[in-house]
């Protein structure tokens, strides 16, 4: 496991022993990119690697008539992880991230 996930891993359990915090159970979710600056690409990259565990599997096109690249990354975490990722992808400067989440 990354050390970013780890450290993440035990600042939650400490928070769960306490009492204020609990993970939910795994999800399978799709987290939707569309990239409109490729300069983000290299943080994407590293944001999805630090998270790598849960990655299922990921798929890239570039559109390139419309200058953007759209992303599709399929990962199994709980859903406090999922949206950690989304939003950290969606943060970036010229980057659009959505999830869907299945129901179980």
């Amino acid at each position: 496991m990354c050390v970013r996930v780890l450290r993440t891993f035990f600042i939650e359990f400490s928070h769960a022993a306490r009492g204020s915090f609990f993970m939910s159970e795994n999800r399978i979710a799709i987290i939707s990119i569309i990239v409109e600056d490729r300069s983000a690409s290299s943080q994407i990259n590293k944001i999805l690697s630090d998270f790598g565990d849960f990655v299922v599997g990921r798929m890239g096109i570039p559109y390139k008539q419309k200058g953007v690249s759209v992303m599709c990354v399929v990962v199994d975490a709980p859903t406090e992880l999922i949206n950690r990722i989304t939003g950290k992808i969606g943060m970036l400067s010229g980057v659009s991230a959505k999830t869907v989440t299945s129901k179980k």
